[in-house]
């Protein structure tokens, strides 16, 4: 089953100077990532729980233009870089896309891939994707190596207890995307990976799909859309006073309390 949104993926000239951004602006730390050998592309990682952002680049422009992944993320760099896609996570992708079934035809795979991060050790998964990645195209879906690197017991809770620069844990709970026809991309993603969308309370046209306990919202984009992608993050167990808002990687973020 479709557990929540596994990461979402941001295209940045520079990781590393785009993980000191979000730590200066947001007090969101990023740790180490490590390489795509056969794509093209590097990232760093900022955990929130089991979900994460990657800030993604090309290390190799020619062999990222190749590949699932690289190919967006240059797109993206080439219009200034931010927003590329998302992934959900599902704890059984064999059977997802038996249920999925000639719905989920759209979808390529499963396909086997592999991260090797600076220390040497291996993070393992698999996925399955649309035949293209964009901001209005339907996400993708992975399911991580529970006996790999990353996404043992003892990991998941040491991430879980991760209490960042902010002042407490911070979790990802919205995801709102600015698409030009939202009846479109919600049928599209109901059509390749089972989302199904209903009328926000968010109003003005906005429809929201639930998966585990985050929100995945389609908001018509206009003149005065503020970018591409808004993400909505909550911080537990914090003497924040105040919620923040920035505009940072060609991305809207808002820190709220829980």
């Amino acid at each position: 089953m479709l557990t929540g949104i596994d990461h979402l993926v941001i295209a940045c000239p520079d990781p590393d100077s785009a993980a000191a951004e979000l730590e200066a602006g947001l007090g969101l730390r990023a740790t180490d990532g490590g390489h795509h050998a056969a794509l093209g592309t590097f990232n760093r990682l900022v955990w929130l729980g089991d979900s994460y952002i990657e800030l993604i680049g090309a290390w190799d422009r020619a062999l990222a233009e190749g590949s699932w992944i690289g190919a967006p993320t240059v797109r993206a760099l080439d219009r200034g870089g931010g927003f590329v896609t998302f992934a959900l996570a599902t704890d059984d992708l064999d059977g997802e896309l038996a249920r999925l079934g000639t719905a989920g035809a759209a979808l390529e795979g499963p396909t086997a891939g592999e991260r090797t991060r600076p220390d040497g050790r291996i993070v393992r998964w698999r996925l399955a994707a649309p035949l293209r990645l964009d901001p209005e195209e339907s996400p993708f879906l992975i399911e991580h190596d529970p006996t790999a690197t990353e996404w043992s017991g003892e990991e998941r809770a040491i991430r879980s207890a991760e209490v960042h620069p902010i002042g407490g844990r911070v979790r990802l709970s919205t995801l709102e995307i600015w698409v030009a026809a939202v009846s479109r991309v919600s049928l599209r993603h109901l059509r390749t990976v089972g989302l199904q969308y209903r009328p926000s309370l968010a109003g003005r046209g906005a429809r929201d799909a639930a998966v585990g306990d985050q929100t995945i919202r389609l908001r018509p984009a206009g003149e005065n859309s503020p970018g591409i992608a808004t993400v909505e993050l909550q911080v537990l167990d914090t003497a924040l006073e105040t919620d923040r808002e920035a505009e940072l990687l060609g991305c809207r973020w808002l820190v709220r309390r829980a």
